[in-house]
């Protein structure tokens, strides 16, 4: 009995430890991959990655996104950083608080030092927001960037403001032109700050016409700008994305659910091998 008690409790210990050894040992992978880019690149590597996370006990899907507690850490880091010496940082995220954005955007745009921003998989809204303030991004030919059209609430600004031209005004509630007039300046304040971000990379009008189509309502806020559609319209963009930075993004994983909805094996395929000549199997 005694022996079996052992096993029980030496068991119950692994399994309490288990956790804490696996993220060391991811943390120590991380540290290491993010100092062999930062030596090939003679740079400072800064990350912003947001995963679906979910809570420890009740398994609820908790959705991360840019807070103020984001911008404290990329400006530290940017603080901690030389200010000649080149920055990159790699996004991936599905936006978050205005302020937040444009407070890492615009200490990125000071530095002296190249900023350049990879986004292995896509940066929407606010990413994009922040991206615009890089000297060059690079993007996998298949990531993503997005509109940075504000959002009032649950509705989108452009199209409150659409309600407002194409309704007599006693036709509209109170309600709907507070929200209004809250898009109006929300409008005004973001295209200002695409206009200050890129002003610097391009032509006067050509700065005011990109603002305008990231900021008014062109597309619908979830639409995923395309590296060849960023070319178009006029953004400095590469699609030559080293491979270091997808082995850096495969150390932060979506957190496990019970039931995997993607399965393959997780090695890299060479070519197909050619047809057999003989008639052998």
């Amino acid at each position: 009995m005694t022996g079996i008690g052992d096993i029980f409790w030496l068991f119950l210990i692994v399994t309490m430890l288990l956790p804490w050894v696996q993220k060391r040992m991811l943390d120590l992978l991380r540290t290491r991959s993010i100092k062999l880019i930062e030596n090939q690149r003679q740079s400072r590597v800064v990350l912003l990655i947001h995963r679906q996370e979910t809570m420890a006990f009740l398994g609820f899907p908790l959705l991360r996104y840019i807070d103020m507690e984001d911008a404290e850490e990329v400006i530290n880091a940017i603080h901690l950083t030389d200010p000649e010496l080149p920055l990159d940082l790699v996004l991936h995220t599905p936006g978050g608080l205005v302020l937040a954005s444009v407070q890492i955007a615009r200490a990125l745009q000071g530095r002296k030092g190249k900023v350049t921003v990879f986004v292995p998989h896509y940066a929407m809204s606010g990413g994009t927001l922040i991206a615009l303030a890089a000297d060059e991004i690079i993007m996998d030919k298949h990531a993503a960037l997005g509109p940075v059209d504000p959002q009032i609430g649950e509705f989108p600004a452009a199209s409150l403001l659409k309600v407002i031209k194409e309704k007599k005004i006693d036709e509209i509630d109170d309600k709907t032109l507070i929200f209004a007039d809250m898009a109006e300046k929300a409008i005004q304040q973001l295209r200002a700050e695409v206009v200050e971000l890129i002003g610097d990379k391009m032509s006067a009008d050509k700065a005011a016409e990109l603002a305008d189509k990231l900021t008014r309502g062109t597309w619908t806020h979830d639409h995923p700008i395309s590296c060849r559609e960023a070319l178009v319209l006029g953004l400095s963009v590469s699609v030559e994305m080293p491979k270091e930075f997808y082995q850096l993004m495969t150390l932060f994983p979506q957190p496990v659910r019970h039931q995997p909805a993607v399965r393959y094996i997780p090695l890299p395929y060479g070519p197909p091998a050619p047809p057999s000549q003989g008639g052998g199997q």
